[in-house]
């Protein structure tokens, strides 16, 4: 499949909602892996939205502090 990303409003829509907007959008010969790839996509979004809401954010200064700990050598 060519590369494709969804781009549907996700705030505000319910989980059933980004579903079907999701199939109404993705191409015909879309595989059943790349429509999970894409649900994986959206509902990792989702998640770190909902954790940016909640104050659950990582100070960028920490981020770059413990990036190098974080790529395999």
């Amino acid at each position: 499949m060519k590369k494709w990303r969804y781009r549907g409003k996700l705030p505000g829509m319910t989980n059933k909602e980004i579903v079907q907007d999701l199939l109404r959008r993705i191409p015909d010969d879309a595989s059943l892996q790349d429509i999970a790839r894409e649900l994986e996509f959206i509902a990792a979004v989702r998640q770190g939205l909902a954790e940016l809401d909640r104050g659950e954010s990582i100070p960028i200064d920490q981020v770059e502090h413990e990036l190098p700990s974080w790529i395999i050598k």
